[in-house]
């Protein structure tokens, strides 16, 4: 008995180790943990600007490897490290620097890899026996099917500010980008009065006798910056991030006073409707005459581009109304009211409709519902026997346009104060809440004064009871629309599942609202703000 009792003793000291030692594991195992979570939060990729994609083998068919990502700026920053410069790669050509690599042209398959084999791997051999940073010399470094970097490489083009500033560096020398190509001598001319936009020639890929636009862009920017350069003088970069990185493009100075650029541009005309080269039946119905003020909408563009998105013309070029080979056969009033076009009117309004001041109203709107009332079509589509086309017609369509913009322009008077409740009290679901006293007056005179402020809204807030909708939305534009309760149950409506109840409609609309024009107080998650909470006595049962 004595032996088993001294043996339990033994084991119990035993399993008293054995726990204090799992402990410590524990406890180690926690610090080491708490340590690595403490620990900073490895740095996101913040990407690059400078990949470029080398996969021109695919010319002569299917590649046999994963294509190269290649990082441009760190090769030439590398290069220039050893004094030297873009020659390195790209041999010297009739004007330009050649794009290609160590070639001007593409002769065949093999002569082509062996020319990226034989001078990139010398290059990097080279580096290497120097002890110098340098890059992979085996097939399986460089053809990699997955290369993780995030590409953040951003267009860039120019719009007036950066068009200003290169045609006053330049001296208005317009012939030193713009240009036109004559198919019987076969060469490049400047057509004074008629200089388009690169991309109007130039496009994505490349076309009989025009390079592509990426090519033109590069070798004609970085060629007459290389130039600049070389001459000491202020030159814009040559390096991918300088142009294409988009916080190097939050950088670039912008121009605000910038003169009009002059094409013979009117300042206001009627919108065509036919091609120049089309007749026009005087007999057949067409619509409401459409004054536009070119004026103005040249200051709100970015650039020419954003409505001339093909040429210099006017829309009815492309698109008549019959619609037309040269407009893709879209015809004039899809090219004019396609909501989610950047170039159409009805899409570039409802961009503008995004901003903060407007989005409050027009994010619980939905844009079919805006632009189908006839209230909406009248803004631009004015009744009025159009001019007959003679000569002289563009100065009597210039007249009569201004004519009916002027009439547009002329607002009616606003709304008395006294018509407008100064306080609207919410108490159709008091119970755990008081009832909300909303400040309605302040808010439907803030709402006036964005839209007086704003040419845009302006125009297409009609009345002075247009704005009204966008809290009433369902409800024609009046001083006494009918309550939210009118559409809005107190519970979903179990016919109709878009229409929500009376509480999913108030917080949906106002919470929407605060949100999307960044109204901080009263935060719009935060219930005592609106309304404060009841006592639990004087809740119903």
């Amino acid at each position: 008995m004595q032996g088993l009792t001294t043996m339990g003793k033994g084991f119990n000291r035993h399993l008293k180790r054995f726990f204090l030692l799992f402990g410590l594991l524990l406890l180690t195992a926690g610090l080491v943990t708490l340590a690595v979570a403490r620990q900073a939060p490895p740095e996101a990729d913040p990407g690059r600007a400078d990949i470029v994609t080398i996969d021109g083998l695919k010319a002569f068919g299917p590649l046999e490897r994963p294509p190269v990502v290649f990082f441009h700026d760190k090769h030439t920053e590398a290069l220039a490290k050893e004094q030297k410069d873009c020659l390195t790669c790209h041999p010297q050509g009739e004007k330009f620097l050649s794009l290609k690599y160590q070639r001007t042209e593409d002769t065949d398959k093999q002569t082509v890899m062996d020319v990226y084999h034989s001078g990139c791997i010398a290059c990097h051999t080279e580096f290497r026996q120097q002890d110098k940073p340098s890059g992979p010399v085996t097939c399986g470094q460089c053809h990699v099917e997955d290369k993780a970097v995030q590409n953040i490489r951003a267009g860039i083009g120019l719009d007036k500010s950066l068009h200003y500033r290169h045609a006053k560096a330049n001296e208005n020398k317009c012939e030193r980008c713009h240009h036109a190509y004559n198919p019987e001598t076969k060469q490049l001319y400047y057509d004074k009065g008629k200089e388009g936009a690169c991309l109007y020639c130039h496009k994505d890929q490349p076309e009989e006798n025009r390079m592509a636009y990426r090519q033109a862009a590069h070798l004609d920017c970085i060629g007459c910056h290389r130039d600049l350069t070389a001459l000491k003088k202020n030159a814009g970069p040559m390096e991918c991030a300088g142009c294409h990185d988009p916080e190097a493009q939050a950088l670039i100075a912008k121009i605000t006073d910038i003169p009009r650029l002059e094409r013979n541009q009117p300042d206001m005309t009627l919108v065509k409707a036919h091609r120049e080269d089309q007749k026009v039946d005087a007999q057949k119905p067409r619509m409401a005459l459409v004054p536009f003020d070119h004026l103005k909408h040249e200051g709100a563009a970015r650039n020419c581009r954003t409505c001339h998105h093909a040429e210099l013309t006017s829309c009815a070029s492309c698109h008549p109304i019959q619609g037309h080979a040269d407009g893709k056969m879209v015809k004039l009033a899809q090219a004019m009211h396609q909501q989610d076009a950047e170039m159409s009117c009805v899409g570039c309004h409802n961009q503008r409709q995004l901003r903060t001041e407007c989005a409050g109203c027009h994010a619980s709107m939905p844009a079919e519902k805006v632009w189908a009332g006839e209230a909406a079509c009248k803004v631009c589509h004015m009744p009025q026997e159009a001019p007959v086309a003679r000569p002289g017609y563009e100065m009597l369509a210039s007249e009569m346009a201004a004519a009916l913009i002027e009439t547009r322009r002329q607002a009616p008077a606003p709304v008395a104060v006294e018509d407008i409740p100064e306080t609207v009290i919410i108490d159709h679901l008091v119970d755990a809440y008081e009832a909300v006293k909303m400040p309605h007056r302040q808010i439907v005179r803030k709402l006036s004064e964005l839209v007086s402020n704003d040419g845009l809204a302006a125009a297409f807030h009609t009345q002075p009871t247009t704005f009204c909708q966008g809290c009433h939305h369902n409800s024609p534009a009046s001083l006494k629309p009918p309550q939210c309760g009118a559409c809005h149950g107190r519970t979903s409506d179990a016919l109709n599942l878009t229409r929500p109840g009376l509480m999913a409609a108030y917080h949906e609309q106002c919470m929407l609202c605060h949100e999307q024009m960044g109204i901080e107080k009263p935060a719009n998650r935060d219930c005592t703000a609106c309304h404060a909470k009841r006592a639990s006595s004087q809740r119903n049962n």
